[in-house]
């Protein structure tokens, strides 16, 4: 009797972990970038917007987030697999909320900026992705000087917009 107990034990434990484990079928280890791309090149990114300096700080956060994410290594055009182009097209300042005691006064801002990326194979230029609307942003309160609070927010906005550029190239495969 204790045998079979035993016996019976063993396969609830063998068939749970069967059943628990296939839910980790077709789960890979790692990114799933096309085979022989392993770089990226990210040359200063056009700015469209006559917000000056933007594309500097965009340029920096996104070389920024590639390296934080580590599937592509950061290199120059010349020896890259890939490079990826962007193109800032927006910047626009919408507010969210307002004061309760002046109703035309906005308190809470969205920063938002949007940009056109593509991302193409070097050394022909094949165009493996292509997203002609990625948007990052920042919600901030302006509680007494709107430019300060705006250039305080802008690098978050920045940092948002490179984190969702890198997700549009490492996560489209």
């Amino acid at each position: 009797m204790r045998r079979i107990l035993s016996l019976l034990a063993v396969g609830v434990v063998w068939l749970a972990a069967g059943l628990f484990s296939s839910g980790c079928i077709g789960y890979k280890l790692g990114n799933n970038l096309p085979p022989g791309v392993h770089s990226v090149a990210v040359p200063v990114f056009m700015n469209e917007t006559g917000e000056p300096g933007l594309e500097t700080l965009t340029t920096s956060a996104a070389i920024q987030e590639f390296q934080k994410d580590g599937s592509l290594k950061v290199s120059d055009r010349a020896t890259a697999d890939t490079v990826v182009e962007v193109t800032l097209k927006k910047y626009t300042l919408t507010p969210l909320r307002y004061r309760s005691e002046r109703t035309t006064t906005a308190k809470e801002y969205r920063l938002t900026l949007v940009a056109d990326v593509v991302w193409k194979k070097l050394p022909g230029q094949e165009v493996l992705a292509r997203n002609s609307k990625v948007e990052g942003y920042k919600d901030f309160e302006a509680l007494a000087d709107l430019p300060s609070a705006r250039r305080d927010a802008l690098p978050d906005a920045a940092a948002d917009l490179a984190h969702r550029i890198v997700r549009t190239v490492v996560e489209y495969w």
